[in-house]
């Protein structure tokens, strides 16, 4: 589970929440009708946007943004580095008896392209769609975020606007008045907290998540096709270092 996205949501709702206690009862920021128009509304204007398909994958999205983990660098290159080593000592058949305990599943289909004995164009082309496709996914659930990041606000202030000629076709009675304003106002307040603690934050955490993983598999690939190629383990070592910081770098040696 990603801690840092649970604390921060934790966090601000539990700071506004204190913030609404402190001033007087928390029933008053309870309106039915606001959330209706307000979640409701989002809800309908992305079906619109966006296809059904899409829009229920949103949820697959957003539980492995939160709960995979990525992979660190250094434990990617060693697994690597053992996998170069098996090859260059055993030939890539050796390879089969250890892809049991790969879960990466981008780096065990390039393990197994290699076992099957698949040149390095085929296997290049095939990891590389496999990258475009996860880049293209996180760029559809991005969008959906943002969208629903961006709607939330507009259907609180329609629904401000319903409850603000709700709240004029009462001025006769001025008692009304104050307590209508309120109503009027929830919605607001409902579609700013959805957009600027949930929508937003997360259409942020995946496209940097996105980043990172297309990282990982871009090394995966390199380290993938410089086996392919017959190379020892310090050749694919420094292959995929490449893409980790000079501080981060290790002098990994083969571990089977």
């Amino acid at each position: 589970m990603d801690l840092a996205t649970v604390l921060g949501v934790t966090a601000g709702f539990g700071l506004v929440t204190w913030a609404i206690l402190m001033g007087g009862s928390a029933a008053v920021f309870y309106d039915f009708s606001s959330i209706l128009i307000t979640v409701g509304g989002m809800i309908s204007a992305t079906f619109i946007h966006f296809s059904m398909n899409q829009v229920l994958k949103i949820f697959s999205v957003v539980k492995k943004t939160l709960f995979y983990r990525l992979p660190q660098d250094q434990n990617l290159v060693q697994q690597m580095v053992n996998l170069a080593a098996i090859n260059r000592r055993d030939g890539a058949l050796a390879m089969e008896q250890h892809v049991h305990g790969l879960k990466d599943t981008f780096l065990l289909a390039g393990v197994r392209l290699l076992i099957d004995g698949q040149k390095e164009e085929a296997i290049e082309k095939h990891l590389g769609l496999e990258i475009q496709y996860l880049q293209e996914r996180h760029a559809d659930g991005k969008k959906i975020l943002e969208f629903m990041g961006a709607a939330s606000p507009a259907f609180g202030m329609i629904g401000t606007l319903i409850g603000l000629v709700q709240m004029l076709r009462t001025l006769d009675d001025p008692s009304k008045i104050g307590a209508g304003m309120a109503t009027a106002l929830i919605t607001t307040f409902y579609g700013a907290l959805l957009a600027n603690l949930v929508f937003l934050p997360l259409a942020g955490k995946l496209g940097i998540r996105s980043k990172k993983e297309t990282i990982l598999r871009e090394m995966t690939l390199e380290g993938i096709l410089a086996i392919a190629r017959g190379e020892g383990p310090t050749g694919v070592r420094e292959k995929m270092q490449t893409f980790v910081s000079s501080a981060h770098r290790e002098e990994l040696k083969p571990k089977v």
